[in-house]
């Protein structure tokens, strides 16, 4: 999609990821990569006996999975020659994910700021939905830059 096409978007739902599931070899391993140990993340008997009933994901670990998301449903930048994170404008975690759950992302293009004819800042209203879920895990107003030829 050209920039001029994406800036017709802005303010549209421009993507759905497919649905990922959050295991809970996933979440050992993010906890054993971040050194983020709690018990609520890694002891299922421990975290049985708290209001959630299982263990959870970390909140940076939903986090994370944004780039999956977004490397599944957003269309392509034509000529992007690379691009990076910029940072968040928001970020809220609002729900819990409970181990074995699945979530996705669902993209809404915000604003495109073209910084130069190469370089384009564009900000993504994104909501994280739990499968079955009734409030979302996540929503996030997300800045990248894509740079292209």
């Amino acid at each position: 999609m050209t920039i001029d096409e994406m800036k017709a978007q802005i303010g549209q739902e421009i993507g759905v990821s497919k649905w990922f599931e959050i295991s809970q070899a996933t979440i050992n391993s993010f906890a054993d990569l971040t050194h983020d140990l709690q018990f609520i993340h890694i002891d299922p008997v421990a975290a049985a006996k708290t209001p959630f009933g299982t263990t959870i994901a970390h909140g940076f670990l939903t986090v994370s999975y944004l780039s999956a998301f977004a490397i599944d449903a957003l269309p392509g930048v034509a000529g992007r020659v690379m691009g990076v994170n910029y940072g968040f404008d928001k970020l809220r975690m609002m729900s819990p994910v409970k181990s074995g759950s699945k979530i996705r992302g669902r993209f809404v293009l915000k604003a495109l700021d073209s910084k130069s004819p190469q370089q384009h800042q564009l900000t993504y209203a994104v909501t994280v939905e739990i499968e079955g879920g009734d409030k979302p895990a996540l929503i996030a107003d997300w800045v990248t830059l894509a740079y292209t030829k």
